[in-house]
Parts: structure tokens; C-alpha cells; sequence
């Protein structure tokens, strides 16, 4: 009993110190969350405080900035009303001198007018008193004014031309006397002003190998490499026993430029058969083409001539390739360009127009085709075939005296072109006499039926034709080189003789896929 008296007490006991426990807890929760909210509130009063006090400085600050910003704008008001007032008050002072000038010209107007009127009332009575005064004189010589007008006139007639006779004689004696001296100096400073630099004419090129090893592949086995590349350039290929060297002969500089460029490539490749010489071959020719483009471009740039044909600018370019006795032909044409432009300045004509026809006065000896014309009315014809202006191409075609000289740029062109020549006269025939042989010697071989190219080479000392083998067979390729020797030996001129041959090459190509 005791023990459960015991037990009673201390759940009772337990039971109050948790009752004890709980009201204890309560209150202090009560507490805690008294001071909390006393806390939150407080800051909430902080916050609240420095929010009133940012907004009240932000607005003070937009105020400040919008006062600044009225400010600026009522300064520019008030500086854009300053400049109203002074342009009104420029405006009336220059409406205020226009209304005085309008003034002073109406009193000037009726000046004049007053001025006017008087004159003319003088004038009337000088009429008066000069009708008087000739019907006094006719009445005193018994001659009318028209009579005595006409012997006046005739009398002063007589007089003016006596001192005109006299005073043109005199302006042809000084011109006499200084027109040559002028002209001598105009030519000496020209000829000072411009260097001309010469080069020699010539017909062979020679190619530099590093071993004499090398003649034996550009030969080839039985020759067919050498007679490839000779086909295919129209160009001999002389392999000798000087060391080191092959020699390229032929008169056309164009055809010797693509062998030395397709030789040098073709050695530096190793690769040396007929049919890579024949590619090689084709792409140097496209090369030079180009380069030729290229050059007379540059060419026009630099003597600052402009609207030249295209085709006019090839057969500038072409020039480089050409020799004109004893000169490279661009080089002769542009210094001809030069002097033609400082003696047009110096004679006050103009130099543009002078440079232009200086430039294109021998592209009559570089065509494509090459007609029975003398170079100078085939550059002539050129000239106006691409739109050149009349007074261009009469100075073209009039630089040997071969047309009429219409106009001063013709005999700028002649003398200068005489100038930058620098190449004795006597040979001027010899020369033309040469290139027209080989010329000739090409053309009447390429006449026959069957031929596809004519190649004179060694200065015209062998004619190689090469025909095609599908229209002409063994038996008549012997009988065309007979018969071209024949026409040669009756129609053309020539020293020595003349070697014909005739080449038919018959080739057979496959592919295997």
C-alpha cells in the first residue's frame, strides 16, 4: 500500500513539474514573441525612416536636375531670341540700305534721263549743222557726199594696201630668219630631254643548260624531241658543240620567247617527250599571250593614256616581242610617245593626243595577218578600225609620207619617230627588204593546198613547211617541195639559196581506261 501511495506521489509529482514546465514554457514563448514583434517593428520604423529620407533626396534631385534642364533650355531661348533680334536688326539694316540704294539708282535713272534728253537735243542740232555744213561743201567742190566718199575710200584703200604689202614683208623676213633657229632649238631640247637607249637586232637567242648531258634528252632518241619542239615553235633548234649552250634560231622574237620559255621548263621538269613538249608548248604560248596583255596595260598606264581598244592594247604589248632596226619596238614607241608629247607642249598643241599617236604609229608591224601593206597604212587602217580619231590615224599613216599629212600631229610623229630611230638611214630599205622576203617566203608556201604552217627560219635560208598527213601522201609531200622551190625561184628575190622541207608527220593516239 505504501508502495503504491509511492508511486501515486511521484506521477503526481511528475504530473505537476510538467504542468509547472508547460506554463513556464508558455509564458517565456510569450515573452519571446513579444519582443520579436517589438524588434520587427522597430526596424520596420528604421526602414520606413530611410525610405522617406532616399525619396525625399531623390526628390530633391529630380528637382534639381529639372531646374538645371529649365535653366539650359531658358538659355537657349534666351540665346536663340538674341540671334532673332540681331538678324531683325541686320535685316532692317539691310533692308534700310537696299530702300537707299533703290533711292540713289531712281535719282541716277532720272539723271540719265535728263542726260539723255539733252544729248539728244545736241545731237539734233549737230545734225542740223552738219547738213549744213556738207551742203556747203558739196555746193564748194561740186561733188556729192557719196562721190566724195567713194574717192576717200579708194584713196586710203590704195594707201592700206601699200603699208600691209610692206608690213607682211617684213613679218615673213623675221619669221625667215628666227623660224629656223626656234624650230632647231624645239628639236635639240626634245632630243635632250629624252634618253634613247639601243639595243642590237638580232635572230638568235641562246639557252644556258647546266650540262651538256641535257642536249642528248632535248634531242631525244632518233631526234623526235628536237623535231617536236621545232614543230611546235617554228623556232631551229641548233645543238652544237658549244658547251653549255643550245642556239635558237628564227626572225620572229615571239616564237624564240616561247622556245627558250618552254625548253627552260621543260628541262626543269625532266620530263622531255612530244607530247608533254607539245602541252609545254601551248601553255607558254597562252603565257605570252598573256604577258603581252599585261604589258601593253602597263604600257598605257604609264604614259597615262586611256580608252585604247583592247585589241590596240595587244598589239601594244605585242610590240615587246618585236625589233624595229636595231631598237626593241616598244621601247622605240614609247620614247616616239615622249618626244612626241614634249614637242606637241613645246609647239602648244595637244600632248595627249600627240603621245597617243606616238605610242601607236608602228602597231602596222605587229599584226596578226600581214597583208601586202606597208606597216604604216596597216596601222593606219588598224587605228580606224578600233575608233581611233581621224587626226590619230592620219599621223599613223602618214609617218613614211606614204598618205597625205592632214593635220600638225603627222610631222610631230615623222620627226620624232626619225629622232628615236637610232639606226642609220641608209639601212632603213635593207632592213624592210629583209622582213619582207621572209614574209613573202612564208606566204607563198602557205598558199598551196594542204600546208598548215610555214616557219622561215635561219634568215630565210630554209623554208619548213609542215603539211598535214591526212591530205597529202609520201609521193606528193616530195612533189610540194619541188614545186614551192620552183615558185620561189620565179617569183622572189633572194641571196644564195633557199632549203625547202617539207615535214608530214603521221601520229596515232589511244588511251587506255
Amino acid at each position: 500500500m505504501e508502495i503504491i501511495i509511492g508511486i501515486i506521489a511521484v506521477v503526481v509529482a511528475l504530473v505537476v513539474g510538467s504542468l509547472v514546465t508547460l506554463f513556464i514554457t508558455k509564458k517565456m514563448a510569450h515573452s519571446s514573441a513579444k519582443n520579436i514583434i517589438e524588434e520587427a517593428r522597430m526596424e520596420a520604423d528604421v526602414l520606413k525612416k530611410n525610405k522617406i529620407l532616399e525619396a525625399k533626396e531623390e526628390e530633391m534631385r529630380m528637382k534639381a536636375e529639372a531646374e538645371k534642364q529649365a535653366n539650359a533650355r531658358m538659355a537657349k531661348v534666351q540665346s536663340a531670341e538674341a540671334k532673332a533680334k540681331q538678324r531683325e536688326m541686320q535685316l532692317n539694316q539691310l533692308q534700310s540700305e537696299v530702300q537707299k540704294k533703290k533711292n540713289e539708282n531712281e535719282a541716277q535713272q532720272k539723271t540719265l534721263e535728263q542726260q539723255q534728253a539733252a544729248l539728244e537735243v545736241r545731237n539734233n542740232e549737230v545734225e542740223k549743222l552738219h547738213r549744213k555744213a556738207q551742203e556747203a561743201l558739196e555746193h564748194i567742190s561740186g561733188l556729192s557726199a557719196e562721190e566724195a566718199k567713194e574717192r576717200l575710200v579708194e584713196s586710203l584703200k590704195d594707201e592700206a594696201k601699200t603699208n600691209a604689202a610692206s608690213y607682211i614683208n617684213d613679218i615673213m623676213d623675221e619669221a625667215k630668219l628666227t623660224a629656223n633657229k626656234e624650230a632647231k632649238r624645239i628639236v635639240v631640247q626634245t632630243i635632250q630631254r629624252v634618253a634613247t637607249e639601243t639595243a642590237i637586232e638580232n635572230a638568235v637567242t641562246v639557252f644556258h643548260i647546266d650540262s651538256d648531258e641535257i642536249k642528248g634528252r632535248i634531242i631525244g632518241r632518233e631526234g623526235r624531241n628536237i623535231r617536236a619542239l621545232e614543230a611546235a615553235t617554228g623556232i631551229e633548234i641548233i645543238v652544237d658543240d658549244t658547251p653549255e649552250a643550245i642556239v635558237l634560231s628564227g626572225f620572229d622574237p615571239v616564237r624564240r620567247e616561247i622556245a627558250r620559255l618552254a625548253l627552260h621548263q621543260l628541262v626543269a621538269d625532266g620530263r622531255i617527250h612530244p607530247a608533254r613538249i607539245e602541252e609545254v608548248v601551248a601553255k607558254v604560248r597562252k603565257q605570252i599571250e598573256e604577258e603581252i596583255i599585261e604589258t601593253g596595260k602597263r604600257t598605257t598606264i604609264d604614259l597615262g593614256i586611256h580608252g585604247l581598244h583592247p585589241e590596240l592594247i595587244r598589239l601594244v604589248g605585242k610590240m615587246k616581242y618585236r625589233s624595229s632596226y636595231g631598237q626593241n619596238l616598244l621601247q622605240h614607241s614609247r620614247e616616239t610617245a615622249n618626244l612626241c608629247a614634249i614637242m606637241a607642249s613645246e609647239l602648244g598643241l595637244n600632248p595627249k593626243k600627240a603621245r597617243r599617236a606616238g605610242l601607236l604609229h608602228d602597231i602596222g608591224k605587229v599584226p596578226d595577218e600581214e597583208p601586202e601593206l606597208p606597216h604604216a597604212i596597216l596601222g593606219m587602217k588598224l587605228a580606224e578600225k578600233y575608233k581611233e580619231k581621224p587626226d590619230i590615224c592620219n599621223a599613223i599613216g602618214a609617218h613614211h609620207d606614204e598618205v597625205e599629212q592632214n593635220s600638225l600631229l603627222a610631222p610631230i610623229v615623222q620627226v620624232c619617230d626619225a629622232i628615236s630611230g637610232a639606226r642609220p638611214g641608209a639601212r632603213r630599205e635593207v632592213v624592210e627588204a629583209y622582213i619582207k622576203r621572209l614574209n613573202d617566203l612564208e606566204q607563198l608556201a602557205l598558199s598551196y593546198p594542204g600546208v598548215i604552217k610555214t616557219y622561215a627560219i635561219q634568215a630565210g635560208r630554209e623554208l619548213r613547211v609542215i603539211v598535214g598527213a591526212d591530205k597529202i601522201n609520201d609521193v606528193e609531200t616530195e612533189k610540194l617541195s619541188t614545186e614551192i622551190a620552183q615558185k620561189i625561184q620565179d617569183e622572189l628575190t633572194y641571196p644564195g639559196q633557199v632549203k625547202i622541207t617539207v615535214i608530214r608527220e603521221t601520229r596515232a593516239v589511244s588511251f587506255a581506261k
